[in-house]
């Protein structure tokens, strides 16, 4: 339990890191020091704040074609919903990733213009319906036929996906 808590808070000791967050342990409770201020956990609450924790770093969000998955590593994975084979999975290094690759595109997009980044085969459609389905995205699809999607503002949204939890 304290190994995980030191993984997210990994100046255990006296010791301060860069970020302003410091833990320390007696053996019965933990205090966990983030910019100054100082909480007292009990065991019980430590592996209370260490699930919620791994609950915030991972966390998969399905829409009506696709779904998204921020992973422990770090890494996003854009999916077909409820699909089981890798040939329906984009990995990416981070969510920052793919929002570059959104900015990249042009204002009016189809699977073609995604292609052109090097994502082939069905995983360029499945990028273009997540970017009209996720919210981070500021887009809609435009055509169906082929598809098409249509920025609204012209880059990406202002909601972003910093508490993907908030929005479900």
């Amino acid at each position: 339990m304290v190994a995980l808590l030191i993984a997210f808070f990994p100046s255990e000791g006296n010791n301060n890191n860069a970020s302003g967050v410091r833990v320390m342990t007696n053996g019965e409770s933990i205090e966990v020091t983030i910019d100054g201020r100082t909480v007292s956990l009990s065991r019980e609450q430590a592996r209370d704040l260490q699930d919620a924790l791994g609950d915030a770093m991972t966390h998969k969000r399905e829409f009506l074609h696709t779904a998204g998955e921020h992973r422990e590593d770090g890494k996003y994975v854009v999916s077909r919903r409820s699909a089981d084979s890798a040939g329906n999975t984009k990995v990416f290094d981070d969510f920052e990733q793919v929002q570059r690759l959104f900015e990249r595109l042009p204002d009016e997009f189809t699977a073609d213009e995604v292609s052109r980044t090097g994502i082939t085969g069905s995983r360029r459609h499945m990028l273009v319906r997540h970017f009209a389905e996720h919210p981070a995205f500021d887009c809609t699809i435009a055509r169906r036929n082929p598809l098409t999607v249509e920025k609204t503002d012209g880059g990406a949204g202002a909601e972003g996906d910093v508490d993907p939890a908030a929005a479900d």
